[in-house]
């Protein structure tokens, strides 16, 4: 008998009836404009890709000489962002296709410009506007076309990673809109419109970011207009100007897909292009920056709030690891280690732009590590604004490692100097001392920094040992070649003092009175009287000979 207050237990039948089914959302897509043929969203797919590509090149090749430390920061992040989005559409192209699989390809003539002329933005202005508002848009609304065309069910693969990335594709839309605004105003914008009307027509011209515009919409409405952004009367009586590393003559090859119409084909004959597979480009719209080769500018560059990027007056490491010295003001000199940090990534860019060839785990690992070092460097800035101190005034943050190691090494040999760097954090007097430090300082966001700072150089050992380590025949040999590499450098320490470039004021007993005053205590006169500098002792405490 059944109990009252109880219910009956549904069949399995009715069960089954309430059960949402996992394909439920396909009943009412009867779009099949992707998923009729594979290759229709793996053509999208490579275009993704290669956007993600081009716009990691961008944000690195554009980072070091950067002067505005936000945007510095935020290309780091973005850069990684895109590295890691490239590597899974990578991965997914391979999935659906057998190689070659076409991804060194550049799918589109136009959609070459538009990047390049990115690139080669002459000013910070240009560059923001052609990456947030043109490119970062434009993949952004590419990807969500094809979450609308494609068949969730027969392409989830590819709807989940896209989905992903447009989480982040947002992030990165909302950011430089508002930096935009920051830095835009409207006579600004008034000199840039010509300019980014030429990105539309690029981007229209290459029949959208993800090619699925018909070939009627790709022809610019005022392509013809814009012949004064091209090469100057001399340049095109010479001839075409000589391709960039960044563009290929290689003939591309026919995407995989289904062929123009007929009428189509009447339309790409007119524009005066060879018909392929699938909607072709009309031609290749006259340059305007990217006339002109791009040239990497590896000097570090930063913005008013770095008033004395030589000075080198402070040694953090030899009072970090002088016994003498209570813990407490330690942490000041830990917070000035990880602001300083924001030279990492304007190292590392430049190894990444100038290191061609490498498969593309080597960019997404060496990109995830710069990302790190970005992060460490806004953990110091945080961790001094935690106190209330305003560094920019109180703490002289150098540029002159990065400025160093760019202009005086080659690439691998600043890829030695950072992985014999990394080594020598492994060791218990590295990560882990300053962590303990942090402990005993009782200072809990110095504590948890240096806890993730130590985590992070785990990996960035890894890293190293994949992609440095392999190039020699020991770790040994491998360690000792990066001390090499460090000991030529020429830091100039007496030179940029002569030239007036620097003093290399001592700046710490004015922070350590700031913070003693906010702690509440008496400053100590041995703390106070600390005035080692980088003259004879390098950051790893190895002594200099003369002025290096």
């Amino acid at each position: 008998m059944r109990q009252r207050g109880f219910s009956k237990k549904p069949g399995m039948r009715e069960i089954q009836m309430r059960l949402p089914g996992c394909h439920v959302s396909v009943i009412s897509n009867e779009s099949t404009s992707l998923s009729a043929a594979a290759g229709g969203g793996l053509r999208r797919l490579k275009r993704y890709h290669y956007a993600f590509k081009r716009l990691h090149q961008i944000f690195m090749a554009r980072l070091t000489a950067e002067p505005l430390y936000e945007l510095k920061m935020a290309f780091s992040l973005h850069a990684h962002l895109c590295a890691e989005h490239a590597a899974t559409l990578r991965k997914r192209v391979g999935e659906m296709r057998e190689p070659p699989l076409g991804l060194d390809a550049v799918p589109d003539p136009n959609l070459e410009v538009f990047f390049d002329e990115i690139l080669a933005a002459p000013t910070t202005p240009e560059l923001a506007c052609g990456l947030y508002e043109k490119a970062v848009v434009a993949l952004k609304a590419g990807i969500e076309g094809h979450l609308r065309d494609t068949n969730p069910l027969v392409d989830h693969p590819s709807v989940r990673l896209c989905r992903f990335a447009l989480l982040e594709l947002e992030q990165m839309s909302k950011y430089g809109a508002q930096s935009i605004a920051a830095m835009v105003d409207s006579d600004c914008r008034q000199q840039m419109t010509k300019w980014l009307s030429f990105l539309d027509n690029c981007l229209a011209a290459a029949g959208g970011l993800d090619g699925a515009r018909s070939v009627a919409e790709r022809i610019p409405r005022n392509a013809k207009s814009e012949a004064h952004l091209g090469n100057s009367a001399k340049e095109r009586a010479n001839g075409p100007l000589s391709p960039s590393p960044t563009r290929t003559t290689r003939e591309l090859p026919d995407p995989v897909g289904l062929s123009p119409s007929e009428g189509e084909r009447e339309k790409i004959q007119r524009a005066g292009v060879s018909p392929g597979c699938g909607p072709a480009s009309p031609k290749t719209l006259e340059r305007h920056y990217s006339a002109k080769p791009f040239q990497y500018d590896r000097v570090p560059r930063r913005d008013e709030r770095f008033p004395d990027p030589y000075n080198m007056g402070v040694n953090a490491e030899v009072f970090l690891y002088d016994k003498t010295f209570s813990p407490e003001p330690k942490t000041l000199m830990m917070f000035y280690k990880r602001l300083r940090e924001v030279d990492v990534p304007e190292m590392m860019a430049s190894i990444i732009t100038e290191t061609p060839g490498r498969p593309w785990e080597y960019y997404r690992d060496m990109s995830r590590q710069l990302w790190d070092e970005a992060r460490h460097a806004m953990m110091g800035e945080v961790g001094f604004a935690n106190l209330g101190i305003n560094w920019p005034e109180k703490v002289m943050i150098n540029h002159t490692w990065s400025m160093a190691l760019n202009t005086q090494l080659k690439p691998i040999e600043r890829h030695a100097v950072l992985y014999f760097i990394e080594q020598g954090l492994m060791p218990k007097n590295g990560k882990r001392f300053e962590w303990e430090v942090a402990l005993a300082s009782h200072n809990g966001l110095s504590a948890l920094f240096q806890d993730y700072d130590w985590a992070d150089e785990v990996l960035h050992a890894r890293i190293g040992r994949d992609w440095y380590l392999k190039e020699f025949k020991n770790p040994q040999e491998a360690v000792r070649y990066g001390d090499e590499c460090w000991s030529r450098v020429l830091m100039n320490w007496e030179n940029w003092r002569q030239k007036g470039l620097t003093q290399h004021r001592n700046w710490w007993p004015e922070l350590y009175r700031d913070a003693c005053r906010r702690w509440g205590i008496e400053p100590d006169p041995k703390v106070l009287e600390y005035s080692t500098t980088y003259q004879t002792v390098r950051a790893d405490l190895k002594e200099l000979t003369g002025s290096a």
